[in-house]
């Protein structure tokens, strides 16, 4: 039998102690009534255990302790609902695709999630919770069509500058990995250009240790549907061009300025059109290297609450019972209630 609180200790001892505190003082100074408070006191001490947690062992065993810090820096912009990935599916399936196997080839490994649209942010923090980035993956969408303003892959360059250096400060011995995703292209719109210098990745590659720019979208391009966040995907329009005279337009990936952002980050570039394997980019990291300790012990308890909270539950009903007992009603000869004077309990 162990201990595993329900409530930070602080906060227990903050309500056990003052409770049964004023329990045993209504012991001493209620002596006509202390078969009540004897209960009461009974009633306080169960629900105080109660909240300490005890616990048995339930099952031992271990899990994979890797040092590996995944950084998934993910394209959320309107080109990536381009519909030719795999067909015809929008490119933003094959991120989905990508992010959940990658988080299968680094199981223990710490993740985090960063967006960029017109502007970036940190999506996820680090966390060593798979489930939240394959939910986040699950959910992930473009930005809204009105708010778009233009596509730049430099934008994630402050926000990945940041997460890198705080990461590497923190755990210097980490591996830090980061995946870049991006059809690459640089449009017209505010605050980008597409003739604009991008700025270079190249300072952020002593703090890379592996990973790989993903490429989506093809040569020939494809169509966008717009989004509002309330129309059904399948039912909203496509983008159009105002420079094509209102034509749909097409969203082409350029590969150049994705092969140079790899090269500055010092990993590999592959071209992601089909739900193929990760294999290519992964295989290269040896997860048994970077796998810290290699497997550490885990317990998992299981709380045994109900001998606890019968005895609880009984007290208090006993409580209402001499209550209820204690006040009954019934008529007088003039006709209205009267209550019985209470007794002792």
């Amino acid at each position: 039998m162990t201990l595993q609180p329900l409530w930070p200790l602080w906060a227990l001892v903050l309500v056990a102690v003052p409770l049964l505190a004023f329990c045993a003082v209504m012991l001493v100074r209620q002596r006509k009534h202390r078969g009540a408070w004897a209960r009461r006191s009974g009633v306080a001490l169960a629900l105080v255990a109660l909240l300490l947690g005890p616990s048995v062992v339930d099952r031992t065993g271990s899990t994979l302790q890797s040092n590996a810090e995944v950084f998934f820096v993910v394209d959320r912009t309107g080109s990536m609902a381009a519909e030719d990935y795999d067909g015809a599916s929008p490119r933003l399936d094959g991120v989905r695709h990508d992010v959940e196997a990658i988080v299968e080839a680094f199981p223990g490994g710490r993740y985090t999630v960063i967006g960029w649209d017109s502007q970036a942010t940190r999506q996820l923090p680090l966390t060593t919770d798979a489930r939240a980035v394959r939910s986040w993956a699950d959910t992930v969408r473009q930005e809204l069509t009105t708010y778009s303003a233009g596509s730049q892959v430099d934008r994630p360059y402050a926000a990945l500058e940041q997460a890198l250096v705080g990461a590497a400060e923190r755990n210097p011995n980490n591996v830090r990995l980061v995946y870049f995703m991006s059809d690459g292209e640089n449009t017209d719109g505010s605050d980008s250009s597409a003739d604009a210098e991008l700025t270079s990745f190249a300072p952020l590659a002593p703090l890379v240790d592996g990973g790989a720019v993903l490429g989506y979208g093809t040569a020939e391009g494809g169509r966008m549907r717009s989004y509002d966040g309330v129309t059904p995907a399948e039912q909203a329009p496509y983008i159009t061009d105002p420079t094509r005279g209102g034509a749909e337009a097409v969203s082409v990936i350029d590969e150049v300025t994705l092969r140079t952002i790899a090269e500055q980050l010092g990993v590999t570039y592959a071209h992601r059109i089909t739900p193929d394997s990760v294999e290519g980019v992964t295989a290269g990291i040896d997860l048994a290297d970077i796998a810290g300790d290699g497997r550490r012990e885990e317990v998992l308890y299981r709380p045994v609450l109900w001998p606890l909270a019968a005895i609880a539950l009984g007290l208090i009903t006993w409580e209402m019972f001499v209550i209820a007992r204690a006040y009954p009603t019934r008529l007088g000869p003039d006709g209205f209630e009267t209550r019985r004077k209470v007794g002792a309990r």
